[in-house]
This record gives C-alpha cells, sequence and structure tokens, in this order.
C-alpha cells in the first residue's frame, strides 16, 4: 500500500529533481517477471526510486542489512518492497539472513515478480564499474537450478551530477541473460557457473556503465549536456524566476540539512529527493493556506498547480555544468 501511494509523488519529484531521464533499449519495464534487474550502484536509494518509477509492475529491492535494525524502520522498508541483505562488514553473524533474502527473493520470481539487485554491493558517487560481488550469480543461478525462466537484465544507470538538481540521467538496459545463454556444463562447480555468470555481466555492464574521471567535466557534458532553445529560454523564463524565489524557502534548509549529515558517505543525493518528497506536499499545504488567506479559494487551487509547474520551468533553463 505504502510502495503504491510513494510512487505518484515520487514520479513528480523525478520529474522536477532529473532534467532529462533517457532509457535506452527500454523494452523491459513493460515486461512481466520473473526478471532479475541486475544494476551497478552509484547514488544510494535514488537507484532504486528511478527504477520503481518507470517499471509499471512493482519492483522489490536489495538493500543494505543495517538500514533494517530497528523494528519499526523495518516494517517501513518492507511495506516499499525492500528486502536487506547483509554484508561482511554488517557483521558475519548477520550473514545467514542472506538466505532468509534470497528465499524470498524466489518466491517473488515463481510468482513472475521483478528484483532489483546492486551487482557492485556497494554505492559509491562515481563514474565507474566496480568489482561485482557473487550475490546476483548466485541467485540467478539458484533461481535457474529450481526450474525458473529467469531473465536477468543488466542495467547501467549513469547520472550527470551526484550533487545538483535538475540533472540528466541515463539509463542503458542491457540484453538479457538466461539459462541457455550462458550453457554451462552438467559437471561444472557452482563456484565455476559463478565466474562464468559474472564474466558475462561484466562485459555487459562495461558497455552501458559509462566510465570517467570527475574531473573530465568536458567528457561528462559531452555525454550528458542537453541544449536549451532560445525558445524554451523565453518561455521558461518568468516562470523560472518565480520558480527559483518560490521554493528556496523549502529547498535551501533541506539542502543545508542534506549536506551537512550525509555528503561524506555519498547519500547526499539519494536524502534531498527523498526529503523533497515527503516534504513537498506539506509545503505545498501551506502555500494554498497562505495564498487563500490573502486571495480567495480559486487562487489558492491554482497555485497547487502554478508551484511545480515553476519549478519545473527553472530545471528546464538552469545552467547544466
Amino acid at each position: 500500500m505504502l510502495y503504491k501511494l510513494l510512487q505518484i509523488p515520487s514520479k513528480i519529484a523525478l520529474i522536477i529533481w532529473c532534467r532529462q531521464i533517457k532509457k535506452t533499449n527500454d523494452q523491459y519495464s513493460n515486461l512481466q517477471g520473473p526478471m532479475l534487474i541486475a544494476a551497478n550502484h552509484p547514488n544510494s536509494f535514488l537507484d532504486a526510486i528511478l527504477l520503481c518509477s518507470i517499471f509499471k509492475q512493482p519492483i522489490y529491492s536489495l538493500a543494505r542489512g543495517d538500514a533494517f535494525k530497528n523494528n519499526f524502520v523495518a516494517k517501513i522498508l518492507r511495506s516499499l518492497k525492500m528486502l536487506p541483505v547483509y554484508r561482511v562488514s554488517e557483521g558475519v553473524e548477520n550473514l545467514e539472513e542472506n538466505y532468509n533474502t534470497f528465499e524470498e527473493c524466489i518466491k517473488i520470481f515463481k510468482k513472475n515478480g521483478t528484483v532489483l539487485i546492486f551487482s557492485e554491493g556497494k554505492c559509491i558517487n562515481e563514474w565507474h564499474l566496480r568489482l561485482l560481488k557473487k550475490g546476483t550469480a548466485r541467485l540467478a543461478i539458484s533461481a535457474w537450478e529450481q526450474g525458473i525462466k529467469l531473465k536477468v537484465i543488466p542495467l547501467g544507470i549513469n547520472y550527470q551530477s551526484f550533487s545538483s538538481f535538475g540533472k540528466n540521467v541515463h539509463l542503458h538496459f542491457g540484453d538479457a541473460i538466461t539459462n541457455t545463454s550462458l550453457s554451462f556444463k552438467k559437471d561444472e562447480s557452482f563456484g565455476t557457473k559463478i565466474q562464468l555468470f559474472n564474466s558475462k555481466l561484466k562485459k555487459q555492464l562495461e558497455q552501458i556503465v559509462i566510465q570517467s574521471k570527475p574531473v573530465d567535466k568536458i567528457h561528462l557534458q559531452k555525454l550528458f549536456n542537453k541544449p536549451v532553445t532560445n525558445f524554451e529560454k523565453i518561455i521558461f523564463f518568468i516562470p523560472a524566476f518565480c520558480g527559483y524565489i518560490m521554493h528556496a524557502p523549502l529547498y535551501i534548509p533541506v539542502q543545508k540539512f542534506a549536506f551537512a549529515k550525509f555528503s561524506k558517505i555519498d547519500h547526499y543525493d539519494s536524502v534531498m529527493v527523498g526529503l523533497l518528497i515527503l516534504l513537498y506536499p506539506f509545503y505545498l499545504i501551506l502555500v494554498l493556506v497562505f495564498v487563500y488567506f490573502f486571495t480567495n479559494i480559486y487562487y489558492s487551487i491554482g497555485s497547487l498547480f502554478l508551484l511545480p509547474f515553476m519549478a519545473y520551468s527553472y530545471v528546464k533553463i538552469k545552467k547544466q555544468f
């Protein structure tokens, strides 16, 4: 229920937060499972929000296990279709819980569901494909051994920036990996199968994950820049200016809080989006009441639609680099 409830505001928020979401080979977002989306992990839980907003079928995401320590928080995360995966750094004693999570994933696949796994394991804000962990291979091979016709979909998630809003995002889908496409031999060990799987997945991800140095802004500009026409500048200038003024009382305090608390652990961008998704409806209501107090109900309702449009206008013409 909570997943569905937040899906609509998330979609609206991404229209404002992301200037462009470009998808290539986007045939999978309309398909039913069983599917395992194997993605890189550059931007914390914003990666999952993006995928949950574009896929028609609900997506179950695997998230770091330490976030589930508190029982109340764990219930909320599970209601958002998130399942815990523990790393050695989060306690060796918790690793056995991963078997329960993998069993839950198998049940989801048997019901033709879709699971998102971040094959690098850890989130780091960078334009680089890191070493793939074994979890994706283990889950896929286990599903195939149980006769599930699982499709593994490689996905490259690429951001223009990890610190600014109005960014351009490129989602590059690879070709599906299936049991038949790997052609495992009967006498091959489980370890060998994992190596073969990761080798195939790595080759695909290397082609769809953008590789760039943070200092190479010219390269990033060539990859992500989306030119603004003079017509757009004229049309959106006034609402963009108004949007900047009207949203500053909300945006600036949230930005300062998120930067102070989360900028050093690569969660700033995701926390900003998460907080704005939660706070923006209340901010709109506050503006609505304020406008109604000084004018009338018609202007008040009009502001409910005008404010998001002004924010969108600012994103359309703001400086990208």
